[in-house]
Formats: structure tokens, C-alpha cells, sequence
């Protein structure tokens, strides 16, 4: 029997055996254009801490004392454009705040830096800020309700939806 090709109208068994529930995802690693343009966002605007630097090429940030949560790097990008419409490639890189004060303190960040949101959603499960760093990387900033406050339908599944996030209520929660 011949393996399906990529473009096989065969649709896989999609959990054959499901992955361990305790994985996670540990980092992300973006190629950017200019690293201390990148450095600038990523740890002067969102105030990730900067964990170690490979001369002009790469650094490797975190949020608390963690070894990273983000690398950054110029090896195959050094003064490349952002990847054009219609293109391949990362959506967007989440970053999961443990509070709303937490995901409050980080509007206010943006605000005070005049970086410009592309959206702000109320998803039921959490709440979500939408942005892109100077790269053009795509970026959300979110807090997840606790699964208790989660809406589900009559049967008991999920029930997400893409609603207005109401900025100025988040605002009042920074501290």
C-alpha cells in the first residue's frame, strides 16, 4: 500500500494515541529583522527579562527565572522583511498571563509604548490582546477564566466565541 500524498483528499486518524495531557509547549524561537529592535519590544515594552545574549545574533528571554521562554535570533534573517500575505508560516506566539491584573498591567504597557492592538477578544475560556511585534510576528497577549467559568453548550462541550473585549474594565484591574 502507498503512503497518501500531502495533498490526498484521505483523511488521517487525527489521535491515534494522544499526546502526554501534562505536555506543553516550552519556548518559541522568531526570527527577527534586528535583534535589539526585537530586545527593545520584547523586554523594554512587554518586560520579558533578558536571559543571555550571543553577541549581535540571538538572545534568549524569560518571564521570571525560568532559562527561556523566547529566543530571538538573526542567523537566517538579518534585515529580512516579514513574510508576505497569503505566506506559510507562525500566526501568532501566546503568551498565557496567570491573572487578569497581570494581562491588565500588560495593556498598560502597550498603551504607555503606543504599540497599536489589531484586536481584543472575550473567548468565554479567556481574554485576548492582538498585536504584531516589529517584525510582523503576529502576538497574543491572554489570561485564561478558570475552567469552572467556561461556557459550554447543552451537551457539555465548549462553547467559545469571539466577543468585544472590553479594554477599559481590563484597564481598571492593572495595578
Amino acid at each position: 500500500m502507498t503512503e497518501p500524498s500531502a495533498h490526498s483528499s484521505i483523511e488521517p486518524e487525527l489521535t491515534p494515541r494522544p499526546v502526554d495531557p501534562g505536555t506543553r509547549i516550552g519556548h518559541v524561537h522568531l526570527k527577527v529583522a534586528d535583534l535589539d529592535r526585537a530586545l527593545a519590544f520584547y523586554c523594554g515594552v512587554l518586560g520579558f527579562g533578558l536571559k543571555q545574549r550571543y553577541g549581535h545574533q540571538a538572545a534568549f528571554l524569560a518571564a521570571g527565572d525560568y532559562h527561556h521562554h523566547l529566543g530571538l535570533n538573526t542567523w537566517q534573517s538579518k534585515g529580512g522583511k516579514p513574510p508576505a500575505a497569503g505566506s506559510t508560516g507562525l500566526f501568532h506566539v501566546a503568551f498565557l498571563y496567570p491573572t487578569r491584573a497581570a494581562l491588565a498591567d500588560a495593556l498598560k504597557r502597550l498603551i504607555d509604548a503606543r504599540v497599536a492592538l489589531q484586536g481584543a477578544s472575550d473567548h468565554g475560556v479567556s481574554e485576548a490582546l492582538y498585536l504584531e511585534d516589529p517584525d510582523g510576528n503576529g502576538v497574543e497577549l491572554y489570561r485564561d477564566r478558570d475552567p469552572g467559568e467556561w461556557p459550554r453548550d447543552a451537551a457539555g462541550n465548549l462553547a467559545m466565541d469571539t466577543r468585544p473585549l472590553d479594554l477599559e474594565a481590563l484597564l481598571r484591574e492593572a495595578a
